[in-house]
């Protein structure tokens, strides 16, 4: 009868690259465009006024931190290119070395030496390259930037997070939308803050406590600053 193991993990570390880019991106869609549609509200300006700005908000967020997070993991990603480059080149040219340094880092984790040479050998054998990236480099390949699916999560995670403060200041009439508006967000603020807690396998209270904080910060500021706006223009 074949082995099984007793049971299968589930490591969440994975998820960070794309996890990272689609928390962000929702953060700032939902705090982005309501503080912005607070802030165009508070001002005393229309309900078309404010429902046009805060598409406008909406269109040019989403693109901003589409590009923002396709440069910037791009970079990383270079960075990641380079050091495998010099690495293939140091296989080439001093394969014998490499191998020391291979079995010298599996030792430095308890390794006995002959088992470590053992290792080394037979990963070298299998893909040199891959073995150092892994454990030399610390970039084993589901780990490695990927600029697009970071790009493109940031993107609509922007957009889905930017619809709900704008739908409910879009929706609520004049007398209660500012405060539809806050309570909407602070609902989202707290939903998201829960979520990627749970997806990144972290608590979710202080995760809620600080997104929902920082979030009323915001709002209040924008809010006081578009009403003392209004009122001097």
């Amino acid at each position: 009868m074949p082995w099984k193991r007793p049971h299968e993990e589930e490591h969440l570390s994975f998820r960070s690259n794309w996890l990272r880019a689609a928390v962000l991106g929702a953060n700032d869609g939902i705090l982005s465009t309501s503080s912005l549609v607070l802030g165009v509200a508070a001002s005393g300006a229309s309900r078309s006024a404010i429902v046009t700005a805060g598409i406008a908000g909406l269109v040019a967020g989403a693109g901003s931190m589409a590009a923002g997070e396709y440069v910037s993991v791009s970079s990383q990603r270079d960075t990641e290119e380079a050091d495998l480059r010099l690495e293939r080149r140091e296989l080439a040219e001093d394969p014998v070395g490499e191998l020391a340094e291979l079995t010298g880092i599996y030792e430095g984790r308890g390794l006995p030496s002959e088992l470590a040479l053992q290792v080394a050998e037979a990963l070298t054998a299998d893909d040199a390259l891959a073995a150092h990236a892994r454990d030399e480099l610390g970039l084993p390949e589901d780990r490695r930037a990927r600029p697009l699916q970071a790009a493109g999560a940031s993107a609509l995670s922007f957009a889905v997070g930017a619809i709900l403060p704008l739908l409910a200041i879009g929706l609520f009439g004049s007398s209660i939308r500012i405060a539809a508006c806050v309570v909407v967000t602070i609902l989202a603020l707290v939903g998201l803050g829960g979520l990627g807690a749970r997806l990144g396998g972290a608590p979710e209270l202080p995760a809620i406590f600080r997104v929902v904080f920082w979030g009323a910060v915001a709002m209040a500021a924008t809010a006081g600053i578009g009403a003392l706006v209004g009122s001097a223009v």
